[in-house]
């Protein structure tokens, strides 16, 4: 039989810094939230609650049609580390 995998719980990093509202202006702070191909981590992965996962999620969609992420990458311009050069 194989044992039981215990995992870390993880928390919602946003619950404990107590924000309340989130700018899509702000692309460093989205960087947690996005992979490398800059799509959406899911809440199983970052740990957020549902809540700010749904906060998050808007902020990114706002901030794709805004043009200040983008919504694709292909598999030959996938770098490293994307956020960089925001600093």
């Amino acid at each position: 039989m194989s044992e039981k995998r215990k995992y870390k719980k993880r928390y919602c990093k946003y619950c404990e810094a107590k924000i309340d509202f989130m700018d899509y202006k702000e692309v460093a702070s989205l960087r947690f939230s996005l992979s490398e191909r800059y799509k959406i981590m899911p809440r199983r992965l970052t740990g957020n609650c549902k809540r700010h996962q749904d906060m998050i999620s808007v902020v990114i969609k706002r901030a794709r049609a805004a043009a200040l992420v983008p919504y694709t990458v292909t598999r030959k311009k996938v770098v490293t580390n994307p956020f960089e050069n925001l600093k």
